[in-house]
């Protein structure tokens, strides 16, 4: 929602004043001052998109506005507001200094500089927090905060340009290179420094292909607890996003725990965190240790459970608390959130000498539009290029469990990647995806005896940007919800 007494637009009224009432006039600089006196014309400012940002970054508890702005590079001098620019500075303190950003704390802090006074109190604050009631549309105001930033910086090399070419007794050419740097610098503010030489990038390349050679064929990435599957994919690679998909009933959530308890009690523990939008943080510790200790849910679900099993139950539950395993069951979350959280997870890890290994999001039909607006079809694809750069950003495998439409059983086929509903986008951004579709009741006639809810699953690899595509079987016990490799091939 926009600052309050707005339009409804997602963006504040772009103007050319002051903004709210109550502001302090702004002060300028040199430069400020001698473009607005050439020119006669007040600068290009947007206070009502200052003040939108600066409560974005008090009202957003998750760290992910200060983190992009951080990201953007963006300065106090991006403000045109001394008080604004004083606020955005106490702010970028606190969180340098790993404290909470609130109200109250920032009010104390401004307190202790002296500098509470400066802005008009704790009011302006209050006044400033209070503007609006989401931080969704934040970006829209940092852009406009941004641009009128640049355009200030163009005026004031341009007021510049003109003073010297009047004034300027020195060389020229020395004058005019000196002007091109002014405005180089402006250019190189504005875009991010993301463009390497090869002999830069190379390097990493070559280590990859020579821990290739060491290796002499082990995984190169996490291993999935599937042996045939990793043959295939060579495990889970950072910056991938890997989609499990399947109708409904087919296990998905079944086999990303799997996949998680592999990646935690393997010979390298890899640091996971799994965000569950659909299963409570409990309903899935009880999950894994039902198919960790192998015992039968149903049983457990009527107390029908043994002494000797109960020791299992609570050997798999010590390992579970001793594990590098979070989980996030927080219901009502966007992809903007999600990835603020796994950021700050990412960092404590660091700063602990670790790294995070993995992480599973479960599922990407159930979180929520940062613009519930737009059409369906166009808040999937967003999160799902969320999804995509928080695997880029933090160098980790994204496990992300997808929906299927029904096409697949209307037609009686195996299922396709077309399959995926709701978003080409998803099938698009994905560097793996997985299908899983039954093949038969039972694996083999010797499971049929022993066990009646063992059943035949067809993993696909239908997409693989780095590796071949596929398939392998695998086995899924319903009773303790529970992949396992499939042995037995001669039975098929």
């Amino acid at each position: 929602m926009p600052p309050k007494g707005e339009s409804s637009d997602s963006k504040p009224v772009r103007r050319a004043t002051r903004g709210s009432s109550g502001a302090v006039a702004p002060v300028f600089n040199h430069q400020e001052k001698l473009g607005e006196a050439m020119l006669s014309r007040e600068l290009p400012n947007n206070v009502d998109a200052e003040e939108g940002v600066i409560a974005s970054m008090i009202l957003d508890g998750t760290g992910e506005v200060i983190t992009n702005c951080i990201a953007m590079k963006v300065r106090e001098d991006y403000f045109y507001s001394p008080v604004n620019r004083r606020i955005f500075s106490a702010i970028l303190d606190l969180y340098s200094k790993g404290k909470a950003v609130d109200e109250i704390v920032l009010t104390e802090y401004l307190s202790t500089k002296n500098e509470l006074d400066l802005i008009g109190g704790a009011s302006t604050v209050v006044r400033i927090a209070g503007r609006i009631e989401t931080f969704a549309h934040y970006r829209h105001w940092l852009e406009i905060v941004r641009e009128k930033y640049f355009l200030r910086s163009i005026i004031s090399v341009c007021a510049r340009t003109m003073e010297g070419a009047y004034t300027e007794q020195g060389d020229l050419d020395n004058f005019i290179e000196s002007m091109e740097q002014h405005v180089l610098a402006i250019s190189n503010d504005r875009v991010s420094d993301t463009i390497q030489k090869a002999e830069d990038q190379v390097e990493g390349a070559l280590k990859i292909i020579e821990q290739m050679v060491v290796n002499k064929g082990e995984l190169t990435g996490i291993p999935t607890g599937f042996h045939d599957l990793d043959n295939l994919t060579r495990g889970l690679h950072g910056k991938e996003m890997v989609v499990i998909a399947g109708r409904p009933g087919t296990g998905k959530t079944s086999i990303a725990l799997n996949m998680v308890e592999s990646a935690i009690f393997g010979k390298k523990r890899f640091p996971t965190l799994i965000f569950s939008l659909e299963m409570g943080a409990d309903q899935l510790y009880v999950r894994m240790i039902s198919s960790r200790a192998k015992v039968d849910q149903q049983a457990m679900r009527s107390g029908r459970i043994q002494k000797a099993v109960m020791g299992d139950i609570l050997k798999v539950a010590k390992e579970l608390k001793d594990s590098p395993l979070w989980i996030d069951d927080t219901m009502d979350m966007n992809i903007l959130e999600m990835r603020a959280k796994a950021r700050r997870l990412a960092q404590q890890l660091s700063r602990d000498g670790e790294k995070l290994g993995l992480i599973v999001l479960d599922y990407i039909q159930l979180l929520k539009p940062i613009d519930a607006r737009i059409p369906r079809e166009q808040q999937v694809a967003e999160m799902s290029r969320g999804l995509k750069a928080m695997s880029k950003e933090l160098d980790v495998p994204v496990i992300v469990l997808a929906q299927l439409n029904r096409d697949s059983e209307k037609d009686n086929r195996d299922p396709r990647a077309s399959d995926l509903r709701e978003s080409g986008s998803i099938e698009q951004d994905a560097d793996v995806i997985f299908l899983l579709s039954w093949q038969k009741k039972s694996a083999t006639p010797e499971d049929a005896q022993t066990d009646g809810n063992a059943r035949l699953v067809r993993l696909e690899v239908a997409k693989q940007r780095n590796g071949p595509t596929g398939y392998v079987n695998l086995i899924f016990n319903r009773n303790y919800t529970r992949y396992e490799n499939y042995l037995n091939r001669d039975n098929l």
